[in-house]
């Protein structure tokens, strides 16, 4: 198909090139991914197209989208601001208009806004928030319409081992990764009766863009002597690991296209070695923390 013109029946869901025969597209999805410019985004965007599913990939500049992934039959590239709502609905929109549904909502746009928290002012905190919080909020509000509708689709939100775990140096970071983790979780109840599932993706470190300085990583503005050391060591730490990490982003991507795929979604998904031990020491220490104080928590309740 690649090179033919094609126009998308809505109704059947099939495409019609330009010879006239049809396609049958009703075993495959429509993606729709948010940050596919670079990183993790461009990573997923292969993977789905790969595996014969469209793809709607959006960034800030549909051009750089273009840039990165090529032409393709099964993608359309979309400008969005998933900060504006206006800008989530109107991609949204061009999503249906294109393909007639979106199946696969994939929140994966976001940045760090690295530092100890007495460094980071209040306004990079805000920033944090809107960018990985609430911008996965105005894009799955837009897509919750349309898989209302529907009945069907699946919404799949990349967070990360800091929305389990926090982390020296990620205080900004990990409050907005742990938003998501506790939005997501309950958003599952929410929909599962319109036939919407849910999956929050938990990645430890990828070999992705995430640390590149001034792409996606800023570092904090404010000076605190008591900090400064540390900050300093902590920076040129980040910027060595960067390229440095062990997770491969396109064998993530093919695993999260594989439980798309698949019977079911998992509630979550936490992707990578790193991830898993660290999860599962966390586990064992809530665990221990909940036998130490066991009778006095069992002690709380009115005496009747």
């Amino acid at each position: 198909m690649r090179g033919s013109v094609i126009t998308w029946n809505t109704l059947t869901f099939s495409a019609v090139v330009r010879d006239g025969s049809m396609v049958d597209m009703t075993e495959h999805k429509i993606w729709f991914i948010t940050g596919a410019s670079r990183g993790m985004g461009v990573d997923i965007a292969k993977a789905a197209l790969g595996a014969g599913h469209g793809v709607v990939a959006t960034a800030r500049n549909a051009d750089a989208v273009t840039t990165a992934l090529g032409e393709h039959d099964n993608l359309v590239a979309v400008t969005l601001d998933i900060t504006d709502p206006d800008s989530a609905t109107n991609a949204v929109s061009a999503a249906v208009g294109r393909f007639g549904r979106v199946d696969v909502l994939v929140n994966n746009a976001g940045n760090f806004y690295a530092g100890y928290f007495e460094n980071i002012s209040p306004e990079q905190f805000r920033a944090q928030m809107e960018t990985n919080f609430f911008g996965p909020l105005n894009v799955t509000r837009a897509a919750l319409a349309v898989m209302r509708e529907q009945r069907s689709g699946q919404v799949i939100t990349i967070t990360s081992a800091a929305g389990l775990m926090g982390q020296e140096f990620c205080s900004a970071y990990a409050a907005s990764k742990f938003a998501l983790e506790g939005w997501m979780e309950s958003l599952r109840y929410e929909v599962e009766p319109f036939g919407i599932a849910t999956m929050t993706v938990e990645p430890g470190f990828f070999r992705t863009e995430l640390l590149v300085e001034g792409a996606s990583t800023i570092w904090p503005e404010l000076d605190i002597a008591d900090y400064a050391e540390r900050t300093a060591q902590t920076i040129e730490a980040w910027k060595q690991m960067n390229g440095q990490q062990g997770g491969d982003p396109s064998k993530l991507a093919n695993a999260l296209v594989t439980l798309s795929d698949g019977p079911a979604l998992p509630l979550r998904f936490v992707a990578g070695a790193d991830v898993m031990d660290g999860a599962e020491q966390n586990l064992v220490t809530i665990q221990s923390q909940i036998d130490a104080h066991r009778e006095l928590s069992a002690s709380l309740a009115y005496d009747d």
